[in-house]
């Protein structure tokens, strides 16, 4: 037998024979990838390069029909199994003894304007269904990147930084999605169709299925007023108290961030911005721009800005207020929720991740939340944290090299931070340093995980679906 026939599914299994049994049923369309074969890098790389995921088989979907082939494989083999879009959130490794269903070629995307509903295949990015939607007077509530993935942030949350606070999660407005199970079976869920997975799915990630197709509601938005203030790092203090006050008179159409900022001297970052620490207030409202104007007024009098990008916008601008990099990078990742933002916690910001620290952390963003994203929604979900009042991010941008030195720095700040921390975490940011089960447990109250336990033991008993930010099956 040639050795391009072997399949190491566990120690010294041999698939070829099951690959070249199924390969036919699973359509001709579906491409099957091991290590050093052409095409499987492509298929593999990460939008995160922290950790590049190293399966011994990689099927490329094209259809539904191929995802639900690579489950029932899988299952088969008594492999665990992970889906990969764009690979902007890496959770456990992904080794040689695991499955890789690629979904990048599910493109589809339909918008329905006279309902107001998208639908999307597992492949889309935002920026397609922006632009989709735009061309109907509509919006979806995105994230803020166009290049991240559409299934799996909704599966996270989905917490928007443009219109989040006005209509709440992404999640919340789901109104059904295409799954295949760890039966290998494919289904649509709805509220009135397996409620139960419908509420886990929602929030619990790829825990309970393989997700191939999602409906949303999308919302009469055309544009905002926003983009983002940079101040000068000298200036970190008196933007950053301005900011926590600010916040308390602003309406629910009004999502925001501040963030302290370290770029790095480089030809693809604002002139103004290279090289050197700067805060910066990210904006997005979308009620009228001369209400924009007036609302945002007491920001621009904080400091003189070193670039005001704060301006009346098309919708399809929103990567613009984040301006999130477009290119693959390794990231090291922290974050929490906080209870509150006062004085004194401005102050520990500062004095751990602040101008003049040294701080490697690339950027340390305080977002506001509350509005739309504390209320519950129609049909109850997994989303949980919702009595948190900001979330706390950070990043740095770095290789090996850097990597322990940015991790050091993270959790000093988030255990300066700890007394307003709820101790609560949300899906969406959840990291590498977050995997594993007693960490992923705080993203949920403790009815919500037991309820999400039971489910697992319903649908996926064997945690085939493991490779992730694992809820194990109770």
């Amino acid at each position: 037998m040639d050795r391009r026939s072997l399949l190491a599914i566990g120690a010294g299994a041999v698939a070829g024979p099951l690959i070249a049994a199924t390969s036919h049923a699973a359509g001709p369309h579906c491409r099957l990838l091991r290590p050093g074969d052409p095409g499987y890098a492509a298929e593999v790389a990460p939008f995160d390069l922290a950790q590049i995921p190293a399966p011994g088989l990689v099927v490329a979907a094209e259809t539904a029909t191929d995802v639900r082939y690579a489950v029932r494989l899988a299952s088969r083999r008594g492999a665990p199994i992970a889906v990969l879009a764009t690979g902007h959130q890496p959770s456990v490794p992904i080794g040689p003894d695991a499955i890789l269903v690629s979904t990048r070629a599910l493109r589809g995307v339909t918008v329905d304007a006279r309902r107001r509903v998208a639908r999307v295949e597992a492949g889309v990015r935002w920026q397609e269904v922006v632009d989709r939607a735009a061309a109907y007077g509509l919006a979806p509530l995105n994230g803020s990147s166009g290049t991240v993935g559409v299934v799996g942030y909704t599966l996270g949350g989905g917490l928007s930084p443009t219109l989040g606070r006005r209509f709440g999660y992404a999640a919340d407005h789901v109104r059904a999605i295409d799954v295949v199970t760890a039966d290998g079976c494919l289904t649509t869920v709805t509220p009135d169709a397996d409620p139960g997975l419908f509420f886990g799915l929602r929030g619990g990630k790829s825990n309970f299925g393989l997700v191939t197709a999602i409906e949303f509601a999308l919302f009469p938005v055309t544009g905002f007023y926003g983009g983002a203030l940079y101040y000068d790092g000298a200036h970190a203090r008196t933007v950053l108290h301005a900011y926590r006050k600010w916040i308390r008179t602003v309406p629910d159409a009004m999502s925001s961030s501040v963030a302290l900022q370290n770029l790095p001297d480089a030809g693809d970052v604002p002139a103004p911005l290279r090289g050197r620490p700067t805060v910066a207030v990210r904006i997005a409202w979308t009620g009228s721009p001369a209400e924009g104007v007036a609302l945002v007024r007491p920001l621009r009098a904080i400091a003189p800005p070193v670039l005001d990008a704060v301006s009346d916008q098309p919708y399809t601008a929103f990567g613009a207020i984040h301006a999130d990099p477009v290119t693959p990078v390794p990231a090291v990742e922290r974050t929490a929720l906080l209870g509150e933002l006062t004085a004194d916690t401005v102050d520990a910001l500062l004095a751990t991740a602040g101008p003049g620290t040294g701080s490697p952390i690339a950027v340390t963003e305080i977002r506001h939340l509350g509005g739309a994203l504390a209320c519950p929604p129609r049909h109850p979900n997994a989303v949980a944290q919702r009595d948190a009042a900001f979330t706390l991010f950070m990043v740095g941008m770095a290789g090996p090299d850097q990597a322990a030195a940015v991790r050091s720095a993270e959790a000093a700040v988030i255990d300066r931070l700890r007394p307003w921390c709820t101790g609560g975490l949300f899906p969406n940011f959840l990291s590498i340093a977050d995997t594993d089960p007693d960490v992923v447990r705080r993203a949920y109250p403790p009815e919500v995980y037991r309820r999400l336990r039971l489910l697992k033991r319903r649908v996926d008993p064997g945690n085939l679906f493991r490779l992730n930010h694992n809820i194990p099956p109770a």
